[in-house]
Formats: structure tokens, C-alpha cells, sequence
């Protein structure tokens, strides 16, 4: 399986992160591709982004290739997938309403309305 992971720089990305490493990890044939989102107002630059994951792949023992991702966040992330073969698009996000309904941002509706292939939400 050729999986594409958004990471934009939040809590929720790095978790995606972890999580997509192990399910590489538990298969062993699927093919995985980072991509570092440009997201000013997160709490991780896209520089140290790249640093978390090298490290978390690299422990892991994970062959991944990074790329980075310039402008609007959700298009570039749905841009990028169109131009490849990917059968699975993994991004982090969502939160839990005080009714216990999942709240969703921007980036993450706009992905899950307008990727081409399936994705995977991590929360």
C-alpha cells in the first residue's frame, strides 16, 4: 500500500505519525511518504517537522521519503496526491465537542471532502 501522511505541526500530526509508523511496521510492504505541510500559525515549523520525523523514522527503522509542501495547506496536501499513486491518505485532526461529537478543522474537511483516494483520520 502506498500511503501519503500529512503532517502540519500540531499534537494530533504527530500521533499520525507514530501510528502510521507502527502500521508499517506491522505490514511491512507499504510504501510511505511524508509530507510536511506549510502551516505558519502551528506550534512546529515545518523545519523542525522534518526533524521530528527523520528522528521517529529513523528510530523506527522506517525507509520514508519527506518532502515539503508549499501554501494552503489542505489544496497542496490534495494536489500532491493527485499527482501520485497513493492508496491512502493519513492526516491527524479532529477534537471531541462537550457533546462528544467529533469537531473538525479546515484543513482536515477540506481533505477528507476532496482527496482522491481514501483517508485515514488519526485522533
Amino acid at each position: 500500500m502506498n500511503i501519503l501522511l500529512g503532517l502540519g505541526g500540531s499534537d494530533e500530526s504527530m500521533k499520525a505519525l507514530r501510528r502510521t509508523i507502527d502500521r508499517t511496521l506491522e505490514v511491512d510492504d507499504d510504501e510511505l511518504t511524508v509530507a510536511i505541510l506549510e502551516k505558519p500559525e502551528s506550534k512546529r515549523s515545518q523545519a523542525e517537522m522534518q526533524a521530528d520525523a527523520e528522528a521517529h523514522l529513523e528510530d523506527a527503522g522506517v525507509d520514508a521519503e519527506i518532502i515539503q509542501l508549499e501554501g494552503d495547506p489542505g489544496s497542496s496536501l490534495v494536489n500532491y496526491a493527485e499527482q501520485g499513486e497513493f492508496d491512502q491518505v493519513v492526516i491527524g485532526g479532529g477534537t471531541l465537542s462537550p457533546m462528544g461529537k467529533i469537531q473538525l478543522g479546515p484543513i482536515t474537511e477540506f481533505v477528507l471532502l476532496n482527496a482522491p483516494t481514501t483517508v485515514k483520520l488519526v485522533r
